[in-house]
């Protein structure tokens, strides 16, 4: 069991990482061009909005140090507010915190990753200058 979790553990975080990209409309230039030439446009249309400097609000590590921070706070004051019941309000705050940091810290790593809707509509822009249709991102 032990053996498995570490393999599981980045099967997970590389999926977690996945970036999304825009979705094609398959027109007739795209059926003429194919998936495999779509995808390298995508990607170049990508490098170019990065290179323009419209990239993400945000770096993604700064986004989960935010999530992190923002759900030991949440968990302390949760955990005090418990642990005050029953008489305990530091051990509940101490507990709430790591609680609530891991819960922000897992919610980061497994959700889509957030672009900045200058970047997306840079990439879209770009893709319709080369005859595509974007018609959203997943």
């Amino acid at each position: 069991m032990f053996k498995i979790l570490p393999a599981l553990v980045i099967a997970l975080l590389t999926a977690s990482c996945a970036s999304t990209k825009p979705v094609l409309y398959p027109n007739d230039h795209f059926s003429k061009v194919g998936r495999e030439t779509a995808d390298r446009d995508i990607e170049n249309c990508m490098r170019l909005a990065k290179s323009a400097g419209a990239d993400s609000a945000g770096s993604s590590v700064g986004q989960g140090a935010a999530r992190t921070a923002g759900g030991a706070a949440v968990g302390a004051a949760s955990g005090a507010v418990g642990g005050a019941v029953v008489g305990a309000a530091g051990s509940g705050s101490a507990i709430g915190a790591a609680s609530g940091a891991t819960a922000g810290l897992l919610y980061w790593l497994f959700s889509k990753p957030q672009r900045s809707p200058a970047f997306e509509n840079f990439v879209d822009r770009c893709l319709q200058e080369r005859g595509y249709q974007p018609v959203g991102w997943d």
